[in-house]
């Protein structure tokens, strides 16, 4: 048979051979690390045997199918530590997830975090016998007398839901044995770091008419050096925590009375619309127009797009005139009313309209989180209308539009393609022209890019951009979204140049997603210190003492002349705990007055980015600070810790 690599070399064998088999063959040391195999796309254990032509790579903890294998690996070593500490416990779920792993459990009596630490040190006993793992498989029926045997309910649940004639694998390492389809290590040995992280709630099967388990998480890394660098991230990320710094800077609230309605206070509006100000800047200048739609509209509008079949769980409706009506979740089929409003020629197209749309979905109080997962929030959509010919070109244009928006903010991000689901809509030639003008797109901008089969929308496949922030951690953001489907349900047409009705296709994107989600990334990112231009106050003037107030109230009032947003400290209190408070704020920019800095009509400027940056003219300090912001620069080389 032969075996075609990674790098496109083949090799080949006379009879058939085990994934961990070809990886000693390549290389003792490739073996090593092995986590899992591919199998012509498709990941596979490293037991598993390959008997004819395919295509073989080996994965390794840097390869995202040996991460699982690594991690899932380390929930089974978990759970046979929990079992040989609390042999009463019943097991439900233990897979890998993307930063680690976790296992739902069943018990009586509660756990804590001193439990963890038990579960832990009982890990590192089970890593340290180097159990192999080895794989076996029984018929439904026997798998099911198997696990009633050993008293593990949940699992015997799992099987009974599995077709009649599956044939179920299981996995043994000692006396511990998992129902589990794979993949995993060869042996308990390589999960040497590792750290339990936190405990939580969570229903069986996600459904909240069935028993509350406990879910413990958990993280594992083949190197101690890399757990540490993670568990600092996570420190990192809960300073960075954008609920608590949003209460402290004043940012935004949460009450009982809203679940999931977030509200925003005064230095939250300046933020949010200053977003919007650039978000309408951009968009003017990349030849979009703007649009409101309302916020309620008909049941038969939401038949017609599909959104009542597809989306209607997700949705708040109400009866107005004893009508079906929906509060919308979306603002796509507002922008097609507005397209159908007026005929429309091929002139007219490419035809862009933007709309800062608050939208509403329901979202199970469980996964609330922040700003992160709210029931309500804006949506910078965008819609364009356009020719088919057209595609390409308006797809690199959002394209340029949305790194011009990441690269602003420091991000770095990565693009992933998802073609035709299975569920999918429209004519194999609809798809098949719709995803080769976002490849040729993305090819056109030399954008390296992911691909996601079959994960496209229902209506048509899509871009998706993840942010990378200033800790490493991802946000699906940005999307292009092609779209076939609602210009047909809706029968939109132009007119063509030969005179006769043509078909439109449509363009859904954003370039923030959601305001509110996007904050909340900011905040996380710059850690509460925005630059300059984004800072909800960017200047704040401090009096050394209340005989210097009136001249920091000149000051103030100079700096709001010039369009800077500035406020006077006020409080009775020493320089000292002033400068700390405006630390504390995040503040840009503190402005220290007294009687040398009045007599020479100077502020004493001290920066959150610098320090202290000694005397200046007012005048000169205003011309720096307006520069700064025009330019919307980033002082910081990282956000403040």
């Amino acid at each position: 048979m032969k075996i075609t690599l990674k790098d496109g070399s083949v090799k080949e064998y006379g009879e058939p051979k085990s994934i961990i088999e070809i990886a000693k063959d390549l290389s003792e040391g490739l073996a090593r690390v092995a986590c899992a195999g591919q199998v012509d796309g498709e990941t596979v254990d490293l037991r598993t045997v390959v008997d004819h032509d395919c295509a073989v790579n080996i994965l390794t903890f840097d390869d995202e199918g040996g991460r699982g294998a690594f991690r899932h690996t380390a929930s089974h070593i978990m759970a046979q530590a929990i079992k040989r500490l609390y042999p009463d416990v019943k097991l439900a779920i233990g897979p890998s997830i993307a930063d680690g792993f976790y296992y739902d459990i069943d018990s009586e009596t509660p756990f804590t975090a001193e439990d963890l630490e038990k579960i832990e040190a009982e890990m590192k006993k089970i890593v340290k016998e180097d159990l192999p793992l080895k794989r076996f498989v029984k018929p439904r029926a026997e798998a099911i007398a198997f696990m009633e045997e050993k008293k593990e309910p949940y699992k015997v649940e799992l099987i009974e839901d599995l077709p009649e004639d599956s044939v179920i694998s299981f996995y043994e390492q000692g006396e511990f044995v998992d129902l589990c389809a794979g993949p995993h290590l060869m042996s308990t040995k390589p999960v040497k770091a590792f750290k339990l992280t936190s405990l939580a709630g969570a229903y069986w099967r996600g459904s909240e008419k069935n028993k509350m388990l406990t879910r413990i998480y958990g993280t594992a890394f083949p190197k101690k050096a890399d757990l540490e660098e993670y568990l600092h991230r996570l420190e990192e990320a809960k300073k960075r925590d954008h609920r608590k710094l949003g209460k402290e800077l004043g940012l935004f609230m949460m009450s009982d009375e809203g679940p999931g309605f977030p509200f925003f206070l005064p230095k939250g509006m300046v933020l949010k619309n200053t977003l919007l100000d650039y978000w309408r800047e951009i968009h003017r200048k990349n030849g979009y127009v703007e649009i409101s739609t309302p916020i309620i509209l008909n049941r038969h509008l939401w038949e017609t797009s599909g959104h009542w079949d597809h989306y209607k769980e997700n949705m708040y409706t109400t009866v107005i005139d004893e009508q079906d009506y929906a509060i919308k979740p979306m603002n796509c089929p507002g922008g097609i009313l507005v397209y159908q409003s007026e005929p429309r020629s091929y002139r007219d197209l490419p035809l862009r309209m933007g709309e800062l749309g608050i939208v509403h979905r329901h979202e199970k109080s469980g996964q609330l989180h922040g700003l992160m997962r709210v029931r309500c929030f804006t949506q910078d959509d965008a819609h364009i209308f356009m020719m088919p010919e057209q595609i390409r070109d308006e797809i690199k244009g959002v394209a340029r539009l949305i790194d011009e928006v990441y690269s602003l903010f420091g991000f770095k991000y990565h693009v992933e393609l998802s073609t035709r689901p299975e569920n999918s809509m429209g004519s194999d030639e609809d798809w098949e022209m719709a995803t080769d003008a976002l490849r040729g797109a993305l090819d056109d901008l030399g954008l390296d890019y992911v691909v996601n089969e079959g994960d496209g929308a229902f209506y048509g496949p899509k871009i998706d951009f993840h942010l990378e922030d200033s800790i490493g951690r991802t946000w699906q953001c940005g999307t292009i979204q092609l779209d076939f489907q609602l210009p047909l349900r809706f029968n939109c047409e132009y007119i063509g140049a030969d005179g006769a009705a043509h078909r439109p296709i449509m363009i859904h994107r954003v370039a923030f997603g959601s305001i509110e989600r996007f904050i909340g990334i900011l905040i996380e990112h710059f850690a509460g210190a925005f630059p300059t231009w984004l800072a909800p106050v960017q200047a704040r003037v401090l009096p050394i003492s209340d005989k210097y107030l009136d001249y920091a109230n000149k000051v103030c009032a100079a700096l709001e002349e010039a369009g800077i947003r500035a406020e006077v400290d006020t409080k009775s209190e020493k320089i000292g705990y002033k400068i700390r408070e405006a630390q504390l704020q995040k503040i840009p920019y503190m402005l220290i007055v007294g009687e040398k800095e009045e007599a020479e009509k100077k502020v004493s400027v001290r920066s959150r980015a610098a320090g202290d940056e000694g005397q200046k003219e007012l005048s000169l300090f205003i011309d720096e600070i307006r520069e700064e912001i025009r330019t919307k620069a980033i002082r910081e080389s990282k956000a403040e810790k």
